[in-house]
């Protein structure tokens, strides 16, 4: 897989973005999970950049983000807070693995972590989860990821796949660019929440979309989104949210 193309000069503010944005739309869980993006080059040839540890995500500006290299060693730290050891070992063992990577996004959100703890995993119900349809991953619960041997065992069972479902844990994303990777998780919580929705309504048989017409669909939207981490291409609808986080919260790009 050839590495994901940074965006020159945007990497921080993205990022911030798209911590605003997961705080806007409830999916954050107090100071915990994580979103991390590859840093500028000028912070280092193999570093990224992830929230400083305490922060809400609501906290995060383009400022704040730390920048630390794939050992571990902080390179940049305006907060002076460190970052949380637990988004280390996750985040650290797919940018090493996965040089497409631009941007991974890790969240606990209820209706995640509910269809995490169910053995079927996501189910070919709808439209949203048809996204993700024989192209999800997962990875079996090992207690809070603070052993960095796990990483080994992450990226193996991620593989090539953009998205994965942490069992009993909640969800993960990669992504070309930050803006694929939100739009990605936006919908994979659609995808959950929408399934709790039809598997918990009284009076009606969840009715799934068969083998061909689901891989059909999900064809469809590889085509439709190929182009998110050209950065030659515009992305409309991450420019949109783009727009969304700058006029409510103008601060994520101090």
């Amino acid at each position: 897989m050839p590495p994901a193309q940074t965006p020159d000069g945007t990497e921080r503010r993205d990022l911030a973005v798209a911590y605003r944005l997961i705080a806007h739309f409830q999916l954050d869980d107090s100071i915990f999970t994580h979103i991390s993006a590859r840093a500028p080059r000028s912070e280092g040839d193999e570093a990224f950049l992830i929230n400083p540890y305490g922060l809400r995500f609501d906290e995060v500006t383009a400022d704040n983000l730390v920048s630390v290299d794939l050992e571990g060693q902080i390179l940049r730290d305006s907060y002076g807070a460190g970052i949380n050891a637990a988004g280390f070992t996750i985040h650290s063992a797919i940018h090493a693995a996965r040089p497409d990577a631009a941007c991974v996004v890790h969240t606990h959100t209820v209706a995640g972590v509910a269809i995490s703890s169910m053995e079927e995993g996501v189910l070919p119900l709808n439209q949203w989860s048809l996204q993700f349809y024989d192209r999800l991953a997962y990875h079996d619960y090992e207690g809070i990821a603070l052993n960095l041997d796990e990483r080994e065992r992450l990226v193996a069972d991620l593989g090539n796949a953009k998205a994965m479902i942490l069992r009993n844990h909640g969800l993960l994303v990669v992504g070309a660019s930050v803006g694929e990777a939100f739009t990605l998780m936006y919908n994979l919580e659609r995808t959950c929440r929408a399934q709790l929705a039809i598997l918990s309504a009284s009076g009606g048989t969840p009715r799934p979309v068969p083998h061909d017409l689901a891989e059909f669909t999900a064809g469809q939207y590889e085509k439709m989104t190929a182009f998110r981490g050209d950065p030659t291409r515009k992305d409309p609808e991450w420019e949109a949210y783009v727009r969304l986080a700058l006029k409510k919260y103008p601060d994520l790009a101090a």
